[in-house]
């Protein structure tokens, strides 16, 4: 089958044109997808130029200054962790409160020096257990007192006891503490 060359031209002429058609949508749809992004990217640039910059760069101050504040506050705690662990300055500061108080201690005894970790911090520790006699609004005031005086120690029990013997009463504590020394880097 042979077509003449009018029919090669209307085919030929038939398929430029489903080209050209098929192309003008292609890039139709290219324009609007262009289009579309170009909103898009208005709309990021709108959102970003809203964005507060000062008042971020202030909260970054702000929580620079709280940082440092935290570490001078953590220099400082440090700094009373570090003074050296004095059985006999913890023993005369115990006596001193005692006689403060009115009470009378009749024993103190230590397992020894230890190490613990205070809140991620190895430190030294002096256990010390220490009984107490007097009566009891003497005792509850030596063991206040006890707990402020001791900057770096800490009262971990205080047990009062009342007994009758012979008729008389004797009133007196069982106070377990321990005071902490920082031991340096």
């Amino acid at each position: 089958m042979k077509l003449s060359k009018t029919s090669l031209l209307i085919l030929a002429i038939g398929i430029f044109v489903i080209a050209f058609a098929s192309l003008g949508t292609v890039r139709s749809q290219k324009i609007h997808e262009q289009n579309q992004l170009g909103e898009e990217l208005s709309l990021t640039g709108l959102r970003l130029s809203k964005l507060q910059l000062e008042e971020l760069y202030s909260q970054q101050k702000g929580l620079e200054e709280r940082l440092s504040q935290t570490l001078s506050q953590f220099e400082a705690a440090k700094a009373i962790l570090s003074q050296p662990i004095r059985s006999i300055a913890a023993s005369q500061s115990l006596f001193d409160t005692a006689k403060a108080c009115g009470v009378e201690i009749t024993g103190i005894s230590s397992s020894g020096l230890t190490t613990d970790d205070l809140e991620g911090i190895i430190c030294a520790v002096l256990p010390l257990a220490v009984k107490v006699e007097g009566d009891v609004s003497g005792l509850l005031n030596f063991i206040t007192e006890l707990n402020d005086n001791l900057a770096t120690g800490t009262i971990k029990s205080a047990q009062i006891s009342v007994s009758d013997t012979d008729g008389e009463e004797g009133v007196s504590a069982d106070i377990r503490l321990v005071i902490y020394t920082y031991q340096g880097d």
